[in-house]
């Protein structure tokens, strides 16, 4: 994720009973992250909401906010059936993981201490902290999902101190009703953030009245926040042998914004880059003609890069033409940046923020 907004069609933890007709002025108004909660409607009509969001080509989100066991995990085996992209929310990630380790969806549970409905983040950020760390290194847990605005304290040093001891994506949620408070969540380095109340409420400036330009507001916000985010991103690098030439070139021009960023590379891409820039942050897939391209398409398929670079000849035959349409396609179904010429790589590096932490595991 490169800082994404998410719409939660909720209001007061639960979701609204006009949810899908609020769906399509969501979709009017150009968000792609549709998120809802687990309670406020029927299982039945949240599977119409999940299957009308894919159909519509985008990511689907349901947040857990129920506090007991047993309703924590009737939610986690809801959202299997529901097949979300991302399960969000939760306290009880040891129990949800024996369910979701099965599943293709993403899970982000809530670290900290969660009360109340709607829930409120408790203890002191050290505390929080520390149950970010020992939830992110379970291996089946791929994010977290802050509960920052439901925090009382300093919301901006808990974002920051939670993002800083994990090296998985945070999702900054709760009460997040301004512009200053979109900032300070991309200074704080997450991965993207949660707006649901709000939205409805009318709380953002917009050129309009209505759902749709609220939406718009957000995104403007969103977009502008963006070029101050400080979250790491994932940019897949892959090149055909007649154009690793060209690659050097790129990588050579753009290596002081590429610094701090992580690098996912097919085998033979990865030598190159390793050998050319050996501060980069490079992790090295397969060779592209054993398996590296699927590699690559997989981690398309889960949402774990913001964008795609591949330097492509199209002035040979390769065998590996098939697999680049298939990495095509794959972008195509799964919004993801994808660039197949120096110019167009030209202007993925000029949306990367400058960061001067270095290499990062």
């Amino acid at each position: 994720m490169a800082f994404d907004f998410i719409l939660m069609l909720t209001e007061n933890d639960r979701t609204i009973p006009d949810a899908r007709a609020r769906l399509d002025e969501a979709l009017e108004g150009g968000v792609r992250h549709i998120g809802f909660k687990d309670v406020g409607l029927p299982l039945a009509d949240l599977k119409g909401l999940a299957d009308a969001i894919r159909a519509a080509g985008g990511r689907s989100y349901l947040e857990v906010v129920s506090l007991d066991a047993q309703s924590e995990i009737a939610s986690a085996r809801a959202a299997i059936e529901l097949d979300v992209d991302c399960l969000l929310g939760g306290t009880r990630a040891e129990e949800v993981t024996r369910l979701t380790r099965h599943h293709p969806l993403r899970y982000y549970p809530f670290p900290g201490r969660i009360t109340g409905h709607p829930s409120v983040l408790e203890g002191p950020a050290e505390d929080i902290a520390l149950s970010a760390r020992k939830l992110a290194d379970l291996e089946h847990v791929h994010g977290l999902d802050l509960l920052a605005y439901r925090f009382d304290g300093d919301v901006p040093g808990l974002m920051g101190q939670v993002c800083a001891a994990v090296d998985k994506p945070v999702i900054m949620a709760g009460s997040i009703d301004s512009a200053q408070r979109v900032r300070d969540c991309a200074i704080a380095g997450a991965a993207g953030f949660t707006v649901g109340t709000a939205a409805l409420a009318g709380a953002f400036p917009a050129e309009a009245s209505g759902f749709a330009a609220q939406v718009r507001a957000i995104l403007a916000i969103t977009s502008e926040a963006r070029s101050g985010s400080t979250a790491p991103r994932r940019i897949a690098l892959a090149a055909h042998d007649t154009r690793k030439a060209q690659l050097r070139a790129w990588v050579t021009r753009h290596r002081a914004v590429l610094g701090g960023h992580r690098l996912i590379c097919t085998g033979g891409t990865g030598q190159v880059i390793r050998a050319l820039a050996p501060e980069l942050h490079v992790h090295r897939l397969q060779r592209g003609g054993r398996g590296g391209d699927q590699q690559m398409g997989a981690l398309i398929a889960t949402g774990e890069l913001d964008a795609v670079i591949f330097f492509a000849d199209p002035t040979l035959p390769h065998g590996g033409d098939v697999d680049l349409q298939a990495l095509t396609r794959l972008a195509m179904l799964h919004d993801t940046p994808v660039a197949l010429s120096p110019s167009a790589a030209d202007l993925v590096a000029g949306t990367l923020p400058l960061r001067g932490d270095g290499p990062r595991a």
